[in-house]
């Protein structure tokens, strides 16, 4: 188990030896100088990953918490809101939802489908002059079907409806485009393990003024989860509760390398990835599970062959050749399988995982090509990266 694997889910990611490292340093004081810098310059950074000027606030806590987070403190026991629901972490903002008391109606969307922005349109139409919902509930980025949510589209919908927009982009911030001030998104949560390319432990949140405007109204338990008190200690340089320091200072490394990278590149090597990854698929006959024009960057499920489960494939994949990728979710347990390409990735990571899956395939005797899914995944990368042609200057003699 502690052999190099080619970690190939949709999180937790591969982490850098120099994230690595440096969660290794020796812990600093929660209270003292050296931290209050160290989250000053992360909240900073994000604000500046996530194209925001409001606050965004570091939690300890997986995802999860930081999507629970965001109900209870925009919304009150009995409020009405939508939740459009197009995988297994849509439903997973509607079972949250659901246990704080909130009045949560589903959309429901073909899984492997996109949230459409007309139907979102219609729905919210047809609410005019009812008692309507406060709220829309969207996932950015649904990893369980590998579908990117054309969520500039959705925010802009939402916003001439005036209502609040709050969205899981846990598995899409820091490797898609965003930009939550300019689309008008209200409350976004994202996860140190994804993107990011961090440990585990920590998630992120922003709240716009009118998220605030929310939170002076909402009257769902919160303790751990207060943004207020989070707002109030942030401004002394602190957290209200113990932070997993470790995580953060691995973070903050990450951040650092990404700040590197540029914004722009890390969103067009993840969109190359994708591209490389979905034709190296197609070419071991492998069906792209989400509708291609939706296709996410980070994370591209396929169906299986006939016959074969993928609990089987991905068995032999990680105990023979030492590559990890997911199964499908709920429903489609068994009938999928999942390749991340998120985070500190590149084409050499994806190439060995289609090594492994081309012999992985022959193993259960299905008709591979040796080398056809590397052939195809190489020749779309340089499709991807190839530099546009220069325009030859005439001569002027």
């Amino acid at each position: 188990m502690y052999r190099p694997q080619n970690l190939r889910i949709p999180g937790p990611t591969f982490v850098p030896q120099a994230v690595l490292s440096a969660s290794a340093r020796p812990l600093i004081n929660h209270r003292g100088p050296e931290f209050a810098a160290l989250l000053a310059g992360m909240t900073r950074a994000l604000q500046d990953f996530l194209r925001t000027r409001g606050d965004v606030f570091l939690l300890t806590a997986s995802g999860s918490g930081a999507m629970e987070a965001a109900v209870a403190n925009t919304l009150s026991s009995g409020d009405k809101v939508v939740v459009f629901v197009n995988g297994a972490f849509g439903e997973r903002f509607h079972q949250i939802l659901r246990a704080y008391g909130v009045d949560a109606r589903r959309v429901e969307v073909p899984w492997g489908r996109a949230v459409d922005p007309d139907v979102v349109r219609d729905d919210l139409a047809r609410e005019r002059g009812k008692d309507g919902s406060k709220a829309v509930f969207v996932t950015h980025n649904e990893t369980s079907t590998g579908v990117l949510n054309p969520l500039k589209e959705i925010a802009a919908v939402v916003r001439e409806s005036g209502k609040l927009l709050v969205v899981d982009s846990v598995s899409g911030a820091g490797a898609v485009d965003l930009d939550v001030d300019d689309w008008g998104i209200d409350v976004l949560v994202t996860a140190a393990q994804k993107a990011w390319g961090a440990p585990p432990g920590v998630s992120m949140i922003t709240m716009s003024e009118r998220a605030w405007k929310a939170f002076d109204r909402s009257n769902l338990p919160k303790a751990y989860f207060n943004l207020q008190t989070y707002k109030a200690q942030l401004e002394k340089g602190a957290t209200p509760a113990t932070p997993a320091v470790t995580v953060y200072i691995a973070l903050q490394e990450s951040l650092r390398l990404m700040a590197e990278e540029g914004l722009d590149s890390i969103v067009k090597r993840h969109r190359d990835l994708a591209f490389a990854t979905r034709r190296g698929l197609q070419a071991l006959n492998l069906a792209i599970f989400a509708d291609e024009a939706f296709a996410s960057p980070t994370c591209t499920a396929f169906r299986m062959p006939t016959r074969l489960d993928s609990r089987n494939l991905i068995r032999v994949l990680r105990e023979e050749h030492d590559t990890i990728i997911a199964g499908g979710q709920g429903r489609l347990e068994g009938q999928i399988a999942r390749v991340g390409h998120m985070g500190f990735v590149t084409i050499q990571d994806m190439l060995s995982f289609f090594s492994a899956l081309e012999l992985t395939l022959r193993g259960f005797n299905q008709p591979v090509e040796q080398g056809v899914a590397i052939s195809a995944a190489l020749r779309a990368y340089a499709e991807a990266t190839q530099p546009p042609a220069r325009t030859p200057v005439a001569s002027r003699r």
